[in-house]
């Protein structure tokens, strides 16, 4: 496989407006799935003077490993995939699986597609 063919299974995910439990609860359903350029057991930072913080990680979505689980979210995350059409699609079904999901608004050009969404406490898991 070449580089050309390797980036299109790649997404750019950033998260905003969560705390650093919540990002690493998201981080962590994904790495569960996808190969990334994140550590499964990264520890995650604090903004400094009460500044909002974006995280992001990058996406493997060539093979997933092994389904996201269900998982608990102190607050609603926001979260922006950016990446090919069809690796756009597949980060966001394993988001389905660990979270309640609802999208917020999208942008789509020739190769790549941005997706908003809003993320909430996983399916069967109480508030």
């Amino acid at each position: 496989m070449n580089s050309t063919e390797h980036s299109g299974t790649q997404v750019l995910v950033e998260l905003t407006g969560s705390s650093k439990e919540d990002a690493n609860a998201v981080f962590g359903a994904l790495c569960t799935a996808f190969a990334s350029d994140r550590e499964v057991d990264e520890e995650l930072h604090n903004g400094v003077d009460g500044r909002p913080m974006v995280w992001s990680a990058t996406y493997d979505v060539h093979g997933i490993q092994e389904q996201a689980a269900p998982a608990r979210l102190t607050a609603p995350v926001s979260v922006t995939l950016q990446g090919g059409y069809r690796a756009v699609d597949q980060v966001r079904e394993q988001l389905e699986v660990a979270f309640a999901v609802q999208e917020e608004g999208s942008a789509s050009g020739d190769q790549e597609r941005e997706l908003q969404l809003r993320l909430e406490s996983g399916p069967g898991i109480s508030p």
